[in-house]
């Protein structure tokens, strides 16, 4: 395992691997790791020949202070998961400074207003912020193949959009959800929410269930009112949106044609702490 915190390092031994004609494996995450963490990690191990994990808390995504303050970090304990599955992954630790060469500029992308559907409208330019670090690492480590969770699809569309656009050689490899018992999607923000609420939140992966037993049965917008309303009964549960989309645009339509491929994408706050997931209908 090589841990290194400085881009100069990186190049230095991304060159040599180049040279050697190794494949390339990149996970990028912002730590706080966990079994979803692990599916990626696992996935890359099993098809490149050189392993980076990245880990780094991207304040350029954040588009509220509190956020990326009470964002769960822990590094000694990533570097320890990280370990124990094996001693062949390399990790880029760098702080901001390091990343962003001094003070974090935010670059703008045309994204064809994907980033301005579902989490774009409550997360004022939080892709920018995404695909602007994304760039950066793909940019330096220059992989074979780079891998992300389908937990985040709106996110790994936007990735895709970033690499036609800069035109950067690299597989998009997007890996199926990894859930609790309970079926609540993996995330880092997990460990924010209590074990009651932690419970209860099986409610949002059950519902998204529901939407695809009976989104070709039902009138939509019934289903989705009764969804809505049986979330936010539960105490501390606030849904901040739930839409089912075209699965490429991402955008409601107003007729649902059974031709067409959609995506089920919800978003609920429990006690403050934001909750996403996604199901695919159809």
């Amino acid at each position: 395992m090589i841990v290194c915190s400085r881009k100069q390092e990186v190049m230095g031994l991304i060159s040599d691997s180049i040279k050697l004609n190794k494949t390339i494996g990149l996970v990028p995450t912002m730590g706080s790791l966990h079994e979803g963490h692990l599916s990626l990690i696992s996935e890359a191990l099993a098809n490149n020949d050189i392993i980076w994990v990245t880990i780094f808390v991207n304040p350029t995504q954040f588009n509220n202070s509190d956020d990326l303050k009470n964002y769960p970090k822990n590094f000694k304990e990533d570097l320890n998961f990280i370990k124990k599955i094996s001693n062949n992954i390399n990790v880029f630790h760098p702080n901001e400074m390091e990343i962003y060469d001094g003070k974090p500029l935010l670059k703008v992308y045309d994204f064809n207003s994907l980033d301005l559907e579902l989490e774009g409208k409550y997360r004022a330019s939080h892709f920018n912020g995404v695909a602007t670090v994304v760039s950066k690492l793909l940019n330096l480590f220059k992989p074979t193949n780079a891998y992300f969770g389908e937990k985040d699809y709106q996110q790994t569309q936007i990735i895709n959009r970033l690499i036609n656009i800069e035109k950067i050689e690299v597989n998009l490899i997007i890996c199926p959800t990894k859930r609790d018992k309970n079926g609540l999607a993996l995330s880092s923000r997990n460990k924010l929410l209590s074990k009651k609420n932690k419970k209860k939140s099986s409610i949002i992966y059950e519902s998204l269930i529901y939407l695809k037993k009976y989104f070709q049965n039902k009138p939509v917008p019934l289903i989705i009112n009764e969804v809505k309303t049986k979330i936010n009964s539960f105490q501390d549960f606030q849904i901040e949106y739930l839409e089912i989309v075209n699965n490429k645009s991402l955008q409601l339509e107003s007729n649902y044609d059974k031709n067409k491929v959609y995506r089920a994408f919800i978003c609920v706050s429990v006690k403050g702490v934001r909750l996403i997931d996604n199901i695919l209908l159809n």
